[in-house]
């Protein structure tokens, strides 16, 4: 890194925290804000200013947000005074996954503000995000990206511009749509297996190794070795996601049926009371739909089956 640019960080949570810790160590000058006090500590211990007020942290250049939803992003930006606090020409970055419609919102109040906004939302979970090797998709003004790009470049391994409006929130929904969707079929593929009598670790294998052993199939067979479900991104996140993917298809006037099917087994998992376990619990439904109960440990070869 060449330059270091001052920093303001809106909300340290799961995402928001590790980020601005890694941009803390590049070297910018970073102050971060979040309702919880524990988080802004938290924070200060890894090198990221505390700002004691909203205000302080939006007085800088760049204002980045990591913000849980479409509600979370009104409330601070457009009623919560923080465009009223950024400085004419300043660059509003936001990371998160929200809807185009609450987006649009934000664009249409930075611009009479004369703030830049970029949405940025970033691809990854926050198990990663401390790696820099997030991925993040940008559209809004070309010299606002051009003067975020060296900063993106500190937290994330790939940065794709995709225009002035909200071809970033639709680019987002469209990698999350594909994640929901290929973890609804891994779960009903690898009980399909279990009812054939294929062992547990030998069909993980299989899918892994196999024509559909894409980078998530890899990373969740991983954690599925030792059914590891707790949580990088949750079943209440992910159908909070399909929430926006569906609204989002529905206003561009799309039927989208493996979105709405898919959003129906994860309403199915919270349901049962799955909410807070990881997205690939999946499994667990399609387990509990064909009867079957965990794998066994086979105490002779030491893995499941």
């Amino acid at each position: 890194m060449t330059q270091t640019h001052s920093i303001g960080w809106i909300g340290l949570g799961k995402m928001g925290l590790p980020i601005a810790t890694r941009l803390a160590a590049a070297g910018h000058d970073i102050a971060g804000f979040d309702r919880d006090q524990g988080r802004i500590a938290e924070a200060a211990g890894a090198g990221v200013k505390p700002a004691a007020t909203l205000a302080e942290a939006a007085s800088r250049d760049i204002v980045m947000a990591s913000l849980p939803d479409d509600k979370a992003l009104a409330a601070v930006v457009l009623s919560g005074g923080l465009l009223e606090t950024m400085r004419e020409g300043a660059i509003l970055v936001e990371t998160s996954t929200v809807s185009p419609t609450i987006s649009a919102e934000v664009a249409q109040a930075a611009a009479k503000r004369g703030v830049a906004y970029l949405r940025a939302p970033v691809s990854g979970n926050a198990a990663i995000a401390h790696t820099g090797n997030l991925t993040c998709f940008v559209s809004g003004p070309r010299p606002a990206f051009d003067a975020f790009l060296p900063v993106a470049r500190d937290f994330t391994r790939a940065q794709t511009y995709l225009g002035e409006a909200e071809e970033a929130r639709f680019a987002k929904l469209a990698v999350n749509l594909m994640i929901a969707v290929s973890a609804a079929m891994m779960g009903e593929s690898i009980v399909l297996a279990r009812k054939g009598n294929v062992a547990w670790q030998d069909i993980l294998n299989v899918l892994t190794n196999s024509a559909v052993g894409s980078p998530m199939v890899h990373y969740k067979a991983k954690s599925l070795e030792t059914r590891d479900f707790a949580p990088t991104f949750s079943c209440r996140q992910m159908a909070k996601d399909l929430d926006l993917i569906i609204g989002a298809g529905h206003a561009a006037e799309m039927a989208l049926p493996l979105a709405t099917l898919t959003r129906e087994t994860y309403g199915a998992l919270i349901g049962r009371g799955e909410g807070e376990a990881d997205f690939i619990a999946t499994v667990r439904l399609a387990e509990w739909l064909a009867g079957l109960g965990e794998p066994e440990l086979d105490t002779d070869e030491g893995r499941l089956r």
